[in-house]
């Protein structure tokens, strides 16, 4: 078995051809701010092993972290999310700037860093 099939969280820049296999969904996260913020690219999940307790049925950001934030004492993981949110069609990069955007309305606190909770 490959480290690719074993890795829960496998994450890759289409452009650079370079993928990163990771056992925590936040480090997904870094890896998407370091990669853009030196090439511009985009990183999209190849591989998100979701273990949660309950299927989640919302479609928006809030929503989604409103039906997570009962399994995660504090607060939601971000990689979680964009985890989530890659599964319903957005980007990384979009759900992150989504977050950004509920936050700055006041729908969302970060009980410790990268992690969400909604109100």
């Amino acid at each position: 078995m490959s480290t690719q099939d074993q890795a829960p969280y496998v994450a890759s820049c289409p452009e650079c051809d370079v993928d990163l296999q990771i056992d925590a969904p936040n480090e997904i996260i870094e890896f998407y701010r370091r990669h853009y913020r030196v090439t511009g690219h985009e990183v999209q999940f190849k591989r998100a092993q979701l273990d949660l307790e309950e299927d989640v049925t919302s479609d928006g950001l809030k929503d989604v972290i409103w039906e997570l934030q009962e399994q995660y004492e504090n607060g939601v993981p971000i990689g979680i999310i964009a985890a989530v949110m890659s599964e319903r069609g957005l980007s990384i990069g979009e759900t992150v700037d989504e977050i950004h955007e509920v936050r700055m309305t006041g729908g969302l606190y970060e009980p410790q860093d990268d992690h969400l909770g909604a109100f």
